[in-house]
């Protein structure tokens, strides 16, 4: 015989159940014919004293991250304030802008109790003593693009420093807590993306940098620093002083740059790995021509440049990778002309290694194809390659793990732009969480994420931090 529906109302009542009898603990119990009331409230009460002192625990847990996720937006409005105008934000690396976005960070961590200072590759750094020296660094980079999101490289950062300015206060982790914000991710003042995290990773150095020139104003790599109490020689230094750190792991949150997550229903996923990436620049040599000679006869550059940019289009297709062509230069470059040289670049990137070779391969093909059939001369000048990654295994399940405890489900993927997490993983465990972003674009100022989804992969990655700080924040 079953307890009858009003006095499981009222034992749903007593403990603040709803749920069914089997599942409030009252199984052992169904059998018995007769049931007194008075019999049952001692085992309602107890009941509800321990439902009740659960669900608390989990409450009080769930209320202090979502609390602190809602602090993080609240400085993520806070410095986009600051730092944007009508057209988005301005933290153009080397600009008085980024230097407010520096002067922002060191403010907050102070007044959070943290060390700080600015390491030699001018990278903002806080830190947030543990009861461990074993350590680490939660970071992104602080710089935009012009015209740029409101989150990129921001989020991660200002996530940092709110785990350490609201989840650590008055408290000390199992280990050490860095937070830094990365100088130069986005490459715009001297075309060198991940300058910050490369130097501390110790793959650009001064030899490196010293021959740089501004690629707006013309102004040397050393004078530029200057004007920011660096010293361009010194760059190595940075990496010289993270070495010494016995840093256990590396995270990274970041919007996603693309709507996969958006048209997906996640807010938040795992990033398992990073594209390799090859750039190029492709150079197409013809003959220039007046524009009333015959359209068979002309040895036009461009239209064998076109050609080939719609094959890479194919090609990116049938891998499932990536082919983009962003800059084109013709010459003459006049209206009455038909052109006699034109360079394209192209970025060819895929996760996988063997895609990789054979989307480059046929990359070329295309193009030697039709230079050969417009009588033209083609060259390929290197610019820039990386292999791809696959970031710590551990990591990457303590990431899945964090997910699908905030979300109720694990989702995974790989990030086809570059993150500072790239250099950082060759020399520490490193793993990276991306948000959603909707309408999914970003280096512009419609960049966004709804709070909702923000705040929920905000909570995700806050979990991430505690399994690998060894500490909960809700104790």
């Amino acid at each position: 015989m079953q307890i009858s529906y009003p006095m499981l109302v009222f034992c749903n009542a007593l403990t603040g159940a709803d749920k069914t009898a089997e599942q409030i603990g009252f199984k052992a119990i169904i059998k018995y014919n007769k049931l007194d009331l008075f019999m049952l409230l001692p085992l309602c009460k107890s009941i509800m004293k321990q439902e009740g002192s659960r669900k608390g625990a989990g409450r009080e847990h769930y209320m202090k991250r979502e609390q602190i996720a809602k602090n993080i937006v609240a400085d993520l409005k806070e410095l986009a304030a600051l730092t944007s105008d009508a057209d988005g934000a301005q933290r153009v690396a080397w600009t008085p802008t980024f230097k407010k976005a520096t002067e922002w960070f060191t403010q907050k961590m102070q007044a959070a109790g943290a060390d700080v200072w600015t390491d030699a590759a001018g990278n903002s750094w806080a830190k947030f003593a543990g009861v461990s020296k074993e350590c680490i660094v939660i970071g992104s980079h602080l710089d935009s693009v012009p015209d740029g999101g409101w989150l990129d490289g921001a989020l991660g950062v200002v996530a940092g420093m709110g785990i350490g300015a609201y989840g650590l206060a008055d408290k000390k982790p199992a280990k050490t807590l860095y937070v830094v914000g990365w100088a130069d991710e986005e490459g715009v003042a001297f075309g060198k993306s991940c300058l910050g995290s490369s130097a501390v990773s110790g793959i650009v150095t001064s030899k490196d940098v010293l021959p740089l020139i501004h690629q707006e104003n013309g102004r040397s790599f050393s004078d530029v620093w200057q004007e920011y109490g660096l010293d361009a020689n010194r760059i190595g230094e940075a990496h010289t002083a993270f070495a010494k750190l016995p840093v256990k792991a590396y995270l990274e949150l970041h919007i996603e740059q693309a709507p996969l997550l958006a048209l997906a229903k996640k807010s938040v996923a795992c990033v398992y790995g990073v594209c390799g990436c090859n750039r190029q620049y492709i150079t197409f040599r013809g003959q220039q021509g007046h524009c009333g000679s015959p359209v068979a006869l002309r040895q036009d550059a461009f239209i064998a440049a076109a050609q080939t940019t719609l094959d890479l289009r194919e090609i990116a297709l049938k891998y499932d990778s990536y082919c983009t062509v962003g800059n084109i230069e013709v010459k003459p470059d006049l209206t009455t002309i038909s052109p006699g040289y034109c360079r394209i670049s192209l970025d060819q990137r895929s996760i996988k290694p063997e895609t990789m070779q054979t989307i480059v391969a046929e990359a070329k093909a295309a193009a030697q194809k039709h230079a050969q059939d417009g009588r033209l001369t083609v060259e390929f000048e290197p610019i820039w390659q990386a292999v791809p990654i696959l970031f710590d295994a551990q990591l990457v399940e303590d990431c899945n793990a964090a997910v699908e405890e905030e979300t109720g489900a694990r989702h995974s993927m790989y990030s086809a732009p570059l993150h500072d997490a790239v250099p950082l993983n060759a020399v520490v465990p490193s793993v990276m969480m991306f948000a959603q972003s909707d309408p999914g674009i970003s280096h512009c100022k419609e960049e966004n994420t709804p709070q909702p989804q923000l705040e929920e992969a905000i909570r995700a990655f806050i979990r991430l931090a505690e399994k690998e700080l060894r500490t909960s924040f809700a104790e």
